[in-house]
């Protein structure tokens, strides 16, 4: 319960500093505000469609009854909506972040830079190397949400479990995988892979749900997740901080072994979450001590 209460209050946190730091808050809408116009289009041209599409998928019953086929494709098209509807949710963030790369990379350094410093062997690629890892891990990410998605969407026409159990499976699915795309921002500076990223936040997966649960939530509320997500990229950084137990920097660089900084490896966090089991940042690929 405590990793909860944490995810939720990095949450809020992260909403916090970008109020604070009004510049940052404003570079963080426009890539957020593109996103929402293309998948608003696509939504709304799913809407008009989402008949015909059940028509085509469901060709058994055409020789039913006209109560049995319009119910039958009416539950089609409602739970077609709904599955893309959380599958938007994921993917909004990883769109958004591939749209304002520079943008919530300094955004997400800044924070970095006022919860203490940027940590130790922080890997610096080019533009164009940074949105091709980003865009592979997003296709990634998208692959295994979607072994999940998938069941949940066909358990769907279950009666009674498809209405009740299987949209709270959906939100808390869709939450665990918008805090993975969200958490790639810092974690893809220290050189984390994407498959370990997935470990990392499954292992904390009460953190990355108290995180994630009411940002799910709040982004299915039409032109809230414009401007909650520069506050959502500030909020992620400060969750990798926690789950990578980066130490703040001094002047003279990394601040000593557990100088009882908080988050640093066998140090608790201020918000409660247990040491990370990963100890300081990896290094670089390339570099002595990274596999």
């Amino acid at each position: 319960m405590r990793d909860l209460g944490a995810g939720l209050r990095y949450l809020g946190r992260g909403q916090q500093w970008v109020l604070a730091h009004g510049r940052w808050f404003g570079f963080g809408l426009l890539p957020a505000l593109i996103t929402l116009v293309l998948y608003a289009a696509a939504l709304t041209a799913l809407g008009f469609y989402a008949d015909d599409i059940a028509t085509w998928a469901t060709p058994f019953a055409d020789d039913w009854g006209s109560t049995g086929r319009a119910l039958t494709r009416g539950v089609f098209a409602v739970m077609l909506w709904v599955g893309v509807l959380m599958l938007a949710v994921v993917t909004f963030a990883a769109v958004a972040l591939l749209i304002g790369e520079p943008f919530y990379e300094k955004l997400s350094e800044k924070v970095e830079e006022s919860e203490g410093g940027l940590p130790a062997g922080t890997v610096d690629h080019p533009l164009w190397r940074e949105l091709w890892i980003a865009l592979c891990d997003s296709v990634y990410v998208l692959f295994r949400t979607l072994l999940f998605t998938i069941p949940l969407f066909l358990l769907g026409f279950v009666p009674f479990i498809g209405q009740t159990v299987i949209p709270v499976l959906g939100i808390c699915v869709s939450a665990f995988f918008l805090t993975v795309e969200l958490a790639s921002v810092g974690l893809q500076r220290r050189g984390v892979p994407v498959k370990e990223r997935l470990v990392m936040l499954r292992q904390r997966k009460a953190l990355a749900l108290g995180f994630g649960v009411p940002l799910a939530l709040a982004f299915l509320v039409p032109l809230l997740a414009v401007p909650l997500m520069p506050g959502a990229v500030a909020g992620a950084t400060l969750l990798v901080r926690d789950l990578t137990g980066t130490r703040p920097t001094g002047a003279s660089g990394v601040g000593g072994p557990g100088q009882g900084v908080p988050g640093a490896p066998g140090v608790p966090s201020p918000y409660g979450a247990p040491p990370s089991p990963y100890g300081a940042p990896p290094p670089p690929y390339g570099q002595p001590g990274r596999p």
